[in-house]
């Protein structure tokens, strides 16, 4: 008996077949306002948990203090991140606070098709067109415990200007309404407590 998996219209095939009895890997979705430490906790949540693989996405953002290329994200040139758009080679891609960011289609199918499940760290927008290419995929939103924390938290990340940090935290009125979008929500008040 055959089995036949879409993920996506424009997904790469598999080169491997895959019997009806294998596990499929699932896939993860992580969305949050910037600076309500989603990355924290993706990075716990892999650290934690055996099996599960965090997703690595690209960027033309430079990066910031203790980031390394293929760790935090793969830092790419603007060109070289618009000839991947062309090749078609992201399950989505976005232009988020200035910068261009995209996840790799590749990597992400090969680990849920060797039944591996995957943790997607991305920003609302993003979510949203994966969502649509993985309708089996489990979101889960990140809320902050509350404006006056979260401003505080994007100020002592000291990563940003005073501007970015207003033009992130106006952002995060907009971004918070799509909560209803997840499937699950969750109030980051205490890092080492959610992912525990």
């Amino acid at each position: 008996m055959n089995s036949v998996t879409t993920t996506s219209s424009t997904a790469p095939a598999s080169d491997q077949p895959r019997s009806s009895t294998d596990r499929r890997g699932i896939l993860f979705i992580i969305s949050a306002p910037s600076g309500t430490g989603k990355t924290t906790l993706c990075k716990q949540l892999a650290t934690n948990l055996p099996g599960l693989w965090h997703s690595i996405s690209y960027t033309t953002r430079k990066p910031r203090p203790g980031e390394e290329h293929g760790r935090a994200y793969y830092f790419v040139g603007e060109q070289t991140f618009q000839e991947m758009v062309a090749r078609n080679e992201f399950v989505e891609w976005a232009h988020v606070y200035g910068h261009l960011y995209g996840t790799p289609w590749k990597s992400l199918t090969e680990k849920i098709d060797q039944g591996i499940d995957v943790l997607l760290e991305i920003d609302v927008q993003g979510a949203m067109q994966v969502k649509k290419r993985f309708e089996d995929s489990v979101s889960i939103f990140i809320l902050p415990p509350s404006m006056t924390e979260l401003r505080a938290r994007l100020q002592t990340r000291a990563s940003d200007t005073t501007e970015e940090i207003q033009r992130r935290l106006h952002k995060v009125k907009e971004e918070v309404w799509s909560y209803r979008e997840y499937a699950y929500i969750v109030r980051n008040e205490d890092l080492g407590q959610i992912a525990s």
